[in-house]
């Protein structure tokens, strides 16, 4: 199964026994949209719905942390994900939450782990079945396991502030990159990490929420001034959208490539770590 799959190959393999079909849907606060209410009133037949914001560690002082390897594994279980099992994920999220969900599953030891291009909104753009209620699927083991060498740390990122051994790439808009505009939290700093360099997430997206093609991406990252050949770490504010832009390079058969887990929620909330504001350099 490849990493991304189209609606069509979706609806040929419903059915099989060893697929699992995911809504990572999640929305931003202020939204007013309750993402598992639109889970309930309207998903792709055979889905469950992963919960992304009971999927981290409470036990944090950042908000949205990596859960711990037994609570992932335990809530994998719960919808019927296990090993063996082939996993489709799928989001309905203005900021691509399914990334999330992949990155996640990856990091804790899913092999098979594919994103539905241009998620829910193709599929119901095709005419394809929509259902209602709630799925449910047998339990099954999800082996606890974690291997976090994709993930990095303040301490990390300040460390290579002065190796610069990664380059860094911000998956925020270009205004909240810059510092043109304010980040909307309180005691929030406004800019990015020094030396980083901008990619929107929703530059790599095509108009219908489909990935761009495989040379579009690449000139993306050309333009934003990244060096594919070199290490990279991706940022945003929470670190949901920075996985969009380490799945687009995981496209690319990119793979020394790593997330910053506390992004600017950690970074700008620290009066003493260093930021940047205007345009990258």
């Amino acid at each position: 199964m490849d990493s991304l799959v189209s609606t069509e190959w979706l609806a040929n393999e419903m059915g099989a026994s060893d697929l699992r079909i995911v809504d990572c849907t999640r929305h931003l606060p202020g939204t007013g949209r309750d993402a598992q209410a639109e889970y309930e009133a309207g998903h792709i037949p055979g889905a469950v719905f992963m919960d992304l914001a009971d999927l981290v560690d409470t036990s944090s002082p950042v908000e949205n942390t990596l859960p711990p390897a037994e609570k992932f594994a335990s809530r994998m279980q719960s919808l019927g994900l296990g090993d063996g099992s082939r996993i489709v994920l799928y989001d309905d999220s203005a900021v691509k939450t399914a990334a999330r969900a992949w990155f996640m599953l990856k990091m804790f030891g899913a092999h098979d782990v594919a994103i539905l291009d241009g998620g829910i909104a193709k599929w119901k753009a095709e005419g394809r079945p929509i259902v209602q209620g709630k799925e449910t699927l047998r339990h099954r083991h999800f082996t606890a396991w974690q291997d976090d060498k994709n993930v990095r740390s303040k301490a990390d990122m300040l460390a290579n502030l002065h190796s610069k051994g990664e380059q860094v790439v911000d998956a925020r808009a270009a205004a909240r990159f810059t510092g043109e505009e304010a980040d909307p939290r309180p005691n929030m700093a406004s800019g990015h990490i020094p030396g980083s360099r901008n990619v929107p997430f929703s530059a790599l997206y095509n108009a219908d929420g489909t990935f761009k093609s495989a040379a579009d991406l690449k000139q993306v990252f050309a333009d934003a001034g990244v060096d594919l050949d070199k290490p990279v770490i991706t940022t945003c504010n929470s670190g949901v959208t920075a996985a969009v832009v380490l799945f687009a390079m995981h496209l690319l058969g990119k793979s020394d490539t790593a997330l910053y887990d506390g992004s600017w929620t950690e970074w700008g909330a620290d009066p003493v770590t260093p930021k940047e504001t205007g345009a990258a350099a």
